[in-house]
C-alpha cells in the first residue's frame, strides 16, 4: 500500500496555553489520507474543523504531535515548512473578500509569482487554473471588483489552484451562493482533482453534498474526531451525529422514518440511492 500523502498523529493545539483563555481546540486527533481521496470534514461550531485545516498547510503549529506530508514532518525543517504551504493549497471561507489585484490575471498570479516562477510558468498556470473555474480570456483582464460574488469566488479558488498543490483544502467553498453557483463550484474542484489526481479535504455543512460527493468523512466533535469512515457509514449513526448538533441529508431522515414504520429499506444518503431503492420496492421496473 503506497504512502499516505498527510498523516496526522496525536496532534494536540492549544489557544492562548498558559492564560485563562487557554482553550483545547485539537485533542489527540489522527487520520490519515491517501492521494486522490476526497475527504469531508464536518462538525459543529467551534468542534476544531477550521483549526485543524490550518495546521495542515502549517499556518499553526501544533502544541504537540506530528503532521506528516509524504512521509516528512512538515515542521521538522524550515525548508518543509515553506513547502507544505504551497503544496498544501488552502482556501477560506468567502475567499473572495481577499482579493486585492487591478486584474483577475494578477490576482490568479500572485501565488505563483511567491513561489518564484519563471514569467512563462507563471502564465501556464493562471490560464489553466482560469479554465478550471470558468473564468474566460476577457475576464482575466478585468478588476476582480468588477464580477459577480460567484466569479469572484471562482477567481479566488483559481488563485489557490494556480499554484498547483496536490492537497487542496476548502473551508465551505459554496457558503452564500445560489444552487447554480454552488453546482458551479463544486464541479470545478471536482474538475481540478480528476486533473491532477489530487486530495481533496472540504469543509462543509451540506450534508446531502458531502454525502455524494466524498469518499470519507471526517466528523469533528469538541475538539476531537468522533468518526473516520465512508458516507455510507457514518451516516447510520444519524442519532448520534444529531446529538453532536449535526444534521443527516434530508433523503437519509425520510429513509429512517419509513424504516421505523416497518419499510424494508436499506441505508440511502444521496438521491440517486433513494430512486434505486424505491425502483428496487416497486419491483425493479426501471421505467416506475
Amino acid at each position: 500500500m503506497s504512502t499516505p500523502i498527510l498523516e496526522v498523529t496525536n496532534l494536540n493545539y492549544i489557544y492562548s496555553a498558559g492564560t485563562p483563555f487557554e482553550h483545547k481546540a485539537l485533542d489527540n486527533v489522527s487520520f490519515a489520507v491517501n492521494k486522490g481521496e476526497f475527504i469531508g470534514i464536518i462538525g459543529h461550531t467551534g468542534s476544531g474543523k477550521s483549526t485543524l485545516m490550518q495546521q495542515l498547510n502549517g499556518l499553526l503549529k501544533p502544541t504537540s504531535g506530528r503532521i506528516l506530508l509524504d512521509g516528512q514532518d512538515i515542521w521538522s525543517d524550515r525548508k518543509l515548512t515553506r513547502q507544505a504551504r504551497f503544496r498544501v493549497g488552502l482556501v477560506f471561507q468567502y475567499p473572495e473578500y481577499q482579493l486585492f489585484e487591478e486584474t483577475v490575471y494578477r490576482d490568479i498570479a500572485f501565488g505563483p509569482k511567491n513561489m518564484g516562477l519563471s514569467a512563462e510558468e507563471i502564465d501556464r498556470r493562471v490560464r489553466e487554473a482560469a479554465g478550471f473555474v470558468g473564468i474566460t480570456e476577457e475576464q482575466l483582464q478585468v478588476s476582480p471588483f468588477d464580477l459577480s460574488g460567484g466569479q469572484k469566488r471562482r477567481v479566488a479558488i483559481a488563485g489557490v489552484i494556480a499554484m498547483e498543490p496536490e492537497v487542496l483544502i476548502l473551508d465551505e467553498p459554496t457558503a452564500g451562493l445560489d444552487p447554480v453557483g454552488r453546482e458551479g463550484i463544486l464541479k470545478n474542484i471536482e474538475s481540478y482533482r480528476r486533473a491532477k489526481n489530487a486530495t481533496v479535504m472540504m469543509v462543509s455543512h451540506s450534508m446531502e453534498d458531502v454525502a455524494r460527493l466524498t469518499d470519507r468523512l471526517l466528523v469533528m466533535n469538541g475538539s476531537k474526531l468522533a468518526m473516520d469512515a465512508p458516507p455510507a457509514e457514518v451516516f447510520t449513526h444519524a442519532e448520534e451525529l444529531v446529538s453532536m448538533g449535526l444534521a443527516i441529508p434530508q433523503v437519509t431522515e425520510i429513509f429512517l422514518q419509513l424504516r421505523s414504520l416497518g419499510a424494508d429499506v436499506s441505508n440511502v444518503y444521496t438521491i440517486r440511492q433513494a430512486v434505486a431503492e424505491i425502483r428496487r420496492l416497486k419491483g425493479g421496473n426501471a421505467h416506475a
